[in-house]
């Protein structure tokens, strides 16, 4: 045996010890955060002893305990294990933002930039309206019918709303494609699965309740008609490959096998969940690329949904464009956020520059002020995954970009970790 691979060895399980009880500290203290924010942990499978046992602790006192938690990581010496490594570097940016959501909770304001920057360790670009009002004009060239361009669009998205009683049955056929897609390129345990379930009143269009043991519920919410192209969209993003696949992985792989369980909590408001978002995002493009998504809902989906198939194509070129304007939510987070519009001028700016409806706009303003900077999430996040995973596969196999996209659900990285990669 050689020697310094011994020692390396030694030094790594001396350094996983030390993480392990760090990690702890860091699930109990997210639990306690818990208890003052409904909806800031988003899952829990770790012991139930970690569990708090009394009425919640004052956020000063979980403050105290998390800058102690995060000088401990701090010191901690920096070893060459790439793994291990990771899980420190993880381990501590996860805390830091604990941190900073703690002195959020006892009043403390931040700009839109600081919340990207400290809540989820990432510098997002920025478009300004003129980006989007080149965007607009071609999109008003393509949009049949007279009038407000977000007008024309909702008219014309009419004819591609999926009925009612068609949708658990499309939904199911769409997950089904998904999982095999996933299947063949993933390894994912035997048990897994989850369940599906409509509700409404709700600020989000679909959410994955993960429970631990492999299992999610998908909740889907009916307020707003469900359009042909977000079957897909729901199914990848929610189930294969996306937040159910991520949460399955990351149980089996870190949870389970390596046991550190600091990967058994998920605190919403994180830098974990720019990965989450984004590669749920761009998992669907992974599992369908363009050409075989419009081949699949031309002769799959259009047909179950009684919709026209040969109206497929100028539809998804026009939703294609629609996706450049997803920058724009983030620019009203940011003016909204900042004071810099109030209310009503953030759902003139959704009905301008995202082409929503009125409804629709109040809909993304209640997203915004209950989840803030979050909304960035969904579009920089997988912007960052697809940019670092081009950086991993050098050829164009197919096959190689799913290694690279497992292996990164499985090892999950924050923003500033992958992109110092990128970088490097």
């Amino acid at each position: 045996m050689n020697s310094d691979a011994s020692e390396q060895t030694l030094n790594d399980d001396q350094l996983n010890r030390q993480l392990n009880d760090l990690a702890e500290r860091y699930v109990r203290l997210s639990l306690r955060v818990g208890q003052h924010s409904d909806y800031f942990v988003d899952a829990y499978y770790g012991p139930d002893s970690w569990r708090p046992q009394n009425v919640g602790d004052p956020l000063s006192s979980i403050e105290e305990q998390c800058c102690a938690l995060i000088s401990s990581l701090e010191i901690l010496p920096v070893y060459t294990s790439s793994s291990v490594y990771q899980r420190q570097q993880f381990l501590t940016i996860q805390s830091k933002a604990l941190l900073f959501y703690i002195e959020q909770l006892q009043g403390k304001t931040s700009s839109y930039k600081e919340e990207c920057q400290r809540l989820y360790d990432a510098s997002v670009p920025s478009y300004g309206t003129a980006y989007f009002d080149t965007i607009l004009q071609e999109l008003e060239q393509l949009v049949p019918g007279e009038g407000e361009l977000n007008q024309r669009i909702a008219e014309y998205r009419q004819q591609f709303v999926v009925p009612p009683e068609k949708l658990s049955q499309i939904f199911n056929v769409a997950i089904s494609e998904a999982r095999k897609r996933t299947l063949k390129h993933v390894e994912l345990p035997d048990c897994e699965s989850f369940d599906v379930q409509l509700t409404n009143n709700q600020v989000w269009s679909a959410y994955n309740w993960y429970k631990g043991n492999s299992y999610s519920l998908i909740e889907l919410n009916t307020d707003h008609p469900i359009f042909i192209e977000r079957v897909i969209d729901l199914a990848a993003h929610e189930g294969y490959p996306g937040h159910h696949v991520f949460n399955a992985l990351i149980e089996k792989h870190l949870v389970n096998e390596r046991g550190w369980l600091e990967y058994s909590i998920y605190n919403l408001y994180s830098p974990v969940s720019l990965l989450a978002e984004g590669s749920a995002n761009y998992g669907i493009e992974v599992a369908f690329p363009w050409n075989e998504r419009l081949t699949f809902e031309q002769e799959v989906l259009f047909p179950l949904a009684g919709l026209e198939p040969a109206s497929a194509e100028q539809y998804h070129e026009i939703q294609r464009i629609l996706h450049q304007l997803s920058y724009a939510d983030n620019l009203i987070a940011q003016q909204w956020i900042d004071d810099e519009i109030d209310d009503e001028q953030a759902i003139k700016l959704f009905m301008k520059y995202a082409l929503n409806s009125e409804e629709r706009a109040g809909q993304r303003l209640s997203f915004i002020k209950h989840n803030r900077a979050y909304v960035m999430t969904y579009n920089y996040g997988q912007d960052l995954v697809k940019a670092y995973l081009k950086e991993q596969v050098k050829d164009d196999s197919n096959d190689a970009l799913w290694r690279a996209f497992t292996a990164l659900l499985a090892t999950p990285k924050t923003a500033s970790m992958m992109t110092s990669v990128s970088s490097s």
